[in-house]
């Protein structure tokens, strides 16, 4: 059963993006500020299909919301 609490790891491997600790800080990094005047899953770093995720975690409030949300805090600064 999969848990209903995901991380911000288990965010970026669902994204299918680098996942280790330090490749998520340099994707912050150099992403930071990309959702400035919209919303995470509409900035321009995501792929169609990332950002189709992304939006359907915020909307639904599903279980990825949290790591979602806490993704565009980091990115939305």
């Amino acid at each position: 059963m999969e848990s209903p609490f995901h991380s911000l790891v288990d965010l970026f491997k669902q994204l299918g993006l680098p996942h280790e600790p330090a490749a998520i800080q340099v994707f912050i990094e150099s992403n930071r500020s990309a959702c400035l005047g919209c919303s995470v899953q509409d900035a321009p770093v995501w792929s169609e299909s990332q950002a189709a995720f992304l939006r359907e975690a915020v909307e639904a409030d599903a279980d990825w919301a949290i790591a979602a949300e806490s993704l565009a805090d980091l990115l939305c600064r």
